[in-house]
């Protein structure tokens, strides 16, 4: 209708006459395409994917030819750390040495109740498990990455049964250990008393360099202690291994005695020609007159 609301002529019930000439702009719709014509507005599709090669003279052929070939078998490739320094990545304070292991296997070793499962949470968790004790089924194990002289050292900590029921099992897993910590409690002599039997499984089924290093626990129940240290220290004396006393309920010694472990297997898998030999004795034995009775 026009603007003033009047119908358009020629149109009897006020709808618009198509060939009116008040017919607005608006009513006039395109002509729709028919399926098999090509709009005129639109660029072929055969255009738009430009399947053509490119002319040897064009830019797209120009910059083709400009791109450098892959590296042949002779080159050496882009390293990792190469690709960071590029991209401006600081390197890590701490990486895996290519010489290390995957893993070093730390076993724990000694009669059952001296406290392995403890000693082993103490040093994974900082915890300490109070309550019933109860003793541990066949093997279990945890892992824990350590940072050794700026070396990531990862330790794979097996806990093992010391029920004689479980021994054939443990047999099994000592040819693959690279450590082993035999335990007693310096509360129950037996356990003490054990240690020759336990040493000379381990010479029949671990590894000849095995590195091995005796632990008397259980420090903090000073009451209730009936094997003196110079017992222990005599011990380890007689059979040539490293010595010192832990405690699991209040961290003594724990993290010294598993670092001088990793210490020890990674001095063995890097091997530096011009790095001293590492004396393990020697550093158990400095660090555990520098920390008195308070290290944990």
């Amino acid at each position: 209708m026009p603007e003033g609301g009047t119908p358009e002529p020629n149109s009897p019930h006020g709808i618009p006459d198509p060939k009116s000439p008040h017919r607005t702009s608006r009513t006039k719709l395109p002509v729709r395409n028919l399926p098999n014509q090509t709009p005129k507005h639109r660029t072929p599709q055969s255009k738009l994917l430009n399947t053509d090669p490119p002319k040897p003279n064009s830019q797209l052929g120009t910059a083709r030819n400009k791109l450098p070939a892959r590296n042949p078998a002779n080159q050496t490739p882009l390293r990792w750390s190469g690709v960071m320094a590029v991209l401006g990545c600081p390197p890590s304070p701490a990486a895996s040495h290519p010489s290390l292991p995957p893993s070093l296997q730390v076993m724990l070793v000694g009669d059952s109740g001296v406290g392995k499962t403890c000693l082993l949470v103490r040093f994974k968790d900082g915890a300490f498990l109070a309550g019933s004790f109860i003793s541990t089924v066949g093997i279990d194990f945890r892992n824990k990455v350590l940072t050794v002289d700026g070396v990531k050292v990862k330790l794979q900590i097996w806990d093992t049964a010391g029920q004689e029921r479980f021994r054939s099992v443990t047999h099994a897993y000592y040819r693959d250990a690279h450590a082993l910590l035999l335990l007693y409690d310096v509360t129950n002599k037996a356990s003490f008393d054990n240690i020759q039997a336990w040493l000379t499984e381990i010479h029949e089924y671990a590894q000849q360099d095995v590195v091995l290093m005796l632990l008397g626990n259980k420090v903090d129940s000073a009451q209730d202690r009936v094997v003196k240290r110079e017992d222990g220290e005599k011990l380890a004396k007689e059979y040539g291994v490293p010595f010192m006393e832990t405690s699991a309920k209040s961290g003594l010694n724990v993290e010294l005695a598993f670092t001088a472990i990793a210490k020890e297997l990674k001095h063995r898998s890097m091997k530096l020609p011009n790095e001293p030999k590492f004396k393990l004795h020697d550093y158990v034995k400095k660090e555990v007159r520098g920390s008195g009775c308070c290290r944990s």
